[in-house]
């Protein structure tokens, strides 16, 4: 069967002119210039024998997807396309550089660190998503189209588990020592490729590792090992006399998974890459990726792939959920709650992304859990609630309480440590201080859930960052409720559509590692995930004229107002 398919890049045009990066959430981590340029890449595919509206993929070299980025590239297409658009069908990720621009959210956490909202960012990302868009729409011809799945070789030095404590904690695995983290992960690549007269001329991979090969002592934007896997792919197609190829690496269950050895030593080998070091480290990462994407393409024929295109998109509040038993281990009362942040997202990544000193960790800790007990107490008047709010987020122990907007029991304008000891806790006193806080989300929590069906392909297309297990069991949900025939496959993309943080696993939440400390909305998050998943499967049985609007559910807009008070605030020193 063919379709028509169309692609298109287009460079993202953003100066690094002092504004600290999104990722590491460093303020120190400033760009002055671009190593590589950032591209949103795009597909468009269409189903040759229907009018209905293109199926519109579009992967962008940044850290995240905002709700910001998203409308503006939804009213973009609507203004362009009219009836011809269909948001059910548009989806938009990104490859996770941490060395990309932020500023890019109208929620107030994730710019903090830039410092604020810098609309000339936000406005340069969807002009080139729609402008990357708009050309895969123009160049539609007759293609087909081929899926690959093929495990990266377990030598391959391109992946290993960084949290594996939290992941040995799960029953459905088999536990790794600390020699065997590369096994402690999904090492298979899913590869969608498109071909005319028989040639490859774009293809799309997922597989999931994190791209934090740079670090964060750098200065210069670069899309990292992702980026560098789509330049080494399109410069061989080019090489094979393909004009204008295009070559996406996006990600599957990033969540738990580095780029960098993790094991006896890891430490002191990470310590030894620096400056230029990384980025031949990040281009070797990459094209590891690439050409075992392109020896797929080489070693096997691949599965055709035919049937209907079709697409269906909702909203959920997963800050209030009430997760399925069967999701909660046989729990009828198991509920998601506000976000909150736990120390253990404050101390970081030790390899990857080293976060505040220990000794202030345990400080932290110490306060978190006296902060709980003095709101447990029977008497206190907020009792009932901090009796739900910790059924919900378990043996996190709570820094931030972002729904409440809260730091250790403390309003955000009074949390009581120096200007001069934490810059970003002094922006963020400074704007609560100005009233820029006060209606404004911390962090999303109205999330964008969506699954596309690309003939016998099922993609479920996540926001924020899943572990390899969350992501199993995530997949396994959908695909039983679908259900699915013998041909048919259910892949996953994360980073789709919108950013919150992490969803780890039941089990790997008790270890409060980095990744269970920013699963926001507590331990029930991934039955949360599940539940909500599996209802929205269901809705592919209802004819899209019955569908409810995407839009229905989205999240309300962030106040102008308070947004105007944290926008392109000058960069100091």
């Amino acid at each position: 069967m063919e379709y028509q398919v169309g692609w298109g890049k287009r460079e993202i045009h953003i100066n690094g002119c002092g504004y600290a990066m999104h990722g590491y959430g460093q303020p120190g981590h400033r760009a002055t210039g671009t190593r590589n340029p950032l591209y949103a890449r795009s597909l468009a595919i269409a189903d040759l024998d229907s009018d209905d509206a293109p199926l519109l993929y579009c992967c962008l070299d940044l850290g995240y997807v905002t709700h910001a980025m998203r409308q503006g590239v939804v009213t973009g297409l609507r203004e362009s396309l009219g009836e011809a658009f269909d948001e059910h069908r548009l989806v938009l990720t990104c490859t996770h550089t941490h060395s990309g621009p932020g500023g890019c959210a109208h929620e107030g956490l994730y710019n903090l660190v830039t410092p604020g909202f810098v609309p000339a960012h936000l406005e340069a990302v969807v002009e080139a998503a729609l402008a990357s868009l708009r050309a895969a729409l123009v160049t539609r011809k007759a293609t087909e189209i081929q899926y690959r799945s093929s495990q990266v070789p377990d030598p391959v030095p391109v992946a290993w588990n960084r949290s594996l404590n939290a992941y040995n904690r799960n029953p459905d695995v088999a536990p790794r020592d600390a020699t065997q983290t590369h096994l402690a992960l999904d090492r298979t690549m899913h590869l969608i490729s498109f071909h005319r007269q028989g040639r490859v001329r774009a293809l799309l991979s997922l597989f999931g590792v994190h791209a934090t090969c740079l670090g964060n002592r750098l200065a210069h934007y670069d899309g990292d090992n992702k980026g560098y896997a789509a330049l080494h792919a399109e410069t061989q197609l080019q090489a094979d006399g393909v004009s204008e190829p295009v070559a996406i690496f996006a990600q599957g269950t990033a969540g738990d998974v580095s780029p960098h050895y993790h094991g006896p030593g890891d430490r002191k080998r990470r310590r030894k890459l620096r400056g230029e070091a990384e980025y031949a480290y990040a281009r070797k990462n990459g094209e590891a990726q690439s050409k075992h994407a392109l020896a797929m393409l080489e070693a096997e024929s691949g599965q055709a792939v035919s049937g209907p295109l079709d697409g269906v998109l909702t909203y959920v509040d997963m800050s209030d959920q009430a997760v399925s038993p069967e999701f909660a281990g046989g729990s009828r009362d198991a509920r998601t709650s506000a976000p909150c942040h736990g120390v253990g997202f404050f101390l970081g990544t030790p390899v990857d992304g080293p976060g505040m000193p220990a000794p202030l960790g345990f400080a932290a800790r110490r306060l978190a859990r006296a902060q709980r007990r003095r709101s447990l107490k029977p008497g206190s008047p907020r009792q009932a609630q901090a009796q739900a709010l910790y059924a919900s987020q378990g043996p996190k122990d709570i820094l931030l309480n972002a729904g409440e907007k809260r730091v250790l029991g403390y309003a955000l304008d009074r949390i009581p440590l120096p200007d001069l000891a934490d810059p970003l806790v002094a922006e963020l006193k400074r704007q609560a201080r100005l009233g820029a806080l006060t209606e404004s989300p911390m962090v999303p929590s109205v999330l964008p859930l969506q699954i596309v069906r690309l003939g016998n392909l099922r993609l479920v297309c996540a926001p924020g960052e899943f572990t390899t297990v969350a992501g199993r069991r995530l997949l396994s949900a959908v695909a039983t409720a679908l259900p699915l025939e013998d041909s048919e496959q259910c892949l996953i993309n994360t980073y789709c559509n919108d950013y919150m943080g992490y969803v780890t696993t039941f089990e790997e939440y008790q270890e409060q590692a980095y990744e269970g400390g920013h699963t926001v909305y507590g331990q029930w998050t991934l039955g949360a995930f599940q539940t909500a998943f599996t209802r929205l499967a269901a809705t592919f049985n209802t004819p899209p004229s019955e569908r409810e609007p995407a839009e229905k559910n989205a999240p309300p807009p962030v106040p102008y107002s308070e947004l105007a008070l944290r926008s392109d605030i000058p960069v100091r020193g």
